[in-house]
C-alpha cells in the first residue's frame, strides 16, 4: 500500500485522523465519492484513495476485521466511506434532489453536521476472496426502503430481498457490533463508532 500524498489525506493526517489500511493492510478501500460511481455521479474527493477515521473509530473497525476474519478468513471489510469533511456534505446535500424530509433519511444536513464529518462513522460492506462484494440485496447509496434494514422481514416475506441476501446484511452487522458499532434503521451500510451526544464531547466536525 503506497502512503497517501493527496492534500486532503495531509490534512486529515494533520488533524490526528488515522488511515484505517495503516492499522491493518487487510480492510479494503474502494472510497465511492472518489470517482464516478455515486449517486451524484461526480468526484469530490480530490485524488482521496485512503480512509481516514479517528483512532478509536479505525481501532473498532480493526476488530470488526478480525471479528469477520476468524468466522471468514478470506472475507474483508470494504470502506466505502470514511470521514468526510463538512465541505463535501454541503455539495452532497445540494446534490441530491429529494424533498428534504426524504432526504433527512440518507443524508444529514451540513448545518447539523454528520457523524461522517467528525470521523466516527463508516460506511462498509465485505468482500469475498475474488474481490466481488457479498450480495446485500441493493447497491451502496440506495435510496429507498429495500436499504432500510428495518423492514427486511417484510421484504424477506414478500420475496424482495433473498435468504441469503438477509445473511449477509446480518453477518456485516454482527461483525461490526464485534468491533462496537452501532447501526441505523435506514441504511445497511452504515455504522457509528459512537452516539452523537458522545462524539460533541471528544471530537471536532472536520471542515
Amino acid at each position: 500500500m503506497f502512503p497517501d500524498t493527496s492534500a486532503l489525506g495531509l490534512r486529515l493526517l494533520a488533524l490526528g485522523l488515522v488511515d484505517v489500511q495503516r492499522l491493518d493492510s487487510s480492510i479494503q478501500v474502494d472510497l465511492k465519492y472518489s470517482g464516478k460511481d455515486n449517486f451524484m455521479g461526480f468526484a469530490v474527493y480530490a485524488n482521496l484513495h485512503h480512509a481516514y477515521l479517528q483512532a478509536d473509530a479505525a481501532g473498532r473497525l480493526v476488530k470488526a476485521q478480525h471479528a469477520l476474519k476468524k468466522r471468514f478468513p478470506f472475507y474483508s471489510i470494504l470502506v466505502f466511506d470514511a470521514v468526510r469533511p463538512l465541505h463535501i456534505q454541503k455539495i452532497m446535500w445540494d446534490t441530491l434532489k429529494m424533498p428534504s424530509g426524504w432526504k433527512q433519511q440518507y443524508l444529514t444536513s451540513p448545518l447539523l453536521g454528520s457523524l461522517h464529518n467528525y470521523g466516527v462513522a463508516v460506511d462498509v460492506s465485505i468482500i469475498n476472496a475474488d474481490g466481488q462484494e457479498l450480495d446485500m440485496g441493493t447497491k451502496f447509496d440506495y435510496f429507498g426502503l429495500l436499504a432500510h434494514p428495518e423492514f427486511e422481514d417484510k421484504f424477506v416475506l414478500e420475496g424482495k430481498l433473498s435468504h441469503r441476501q438477509m445473511l449477509n446484511r446480518e453477518l456485516l452487522r454482527e461483525v461490526m457490533a464485534a468491533g462496537g458499532f452501532s447501526r441505523i434503521e435506514t441504511e445497511w451500510w452504515h455504522f457509528n463508532s459512537c452516539s452523537r451526544k458522545q462524539c460533541d464531547g471528544l471530537y471536532k466536525i472536520v471542515e
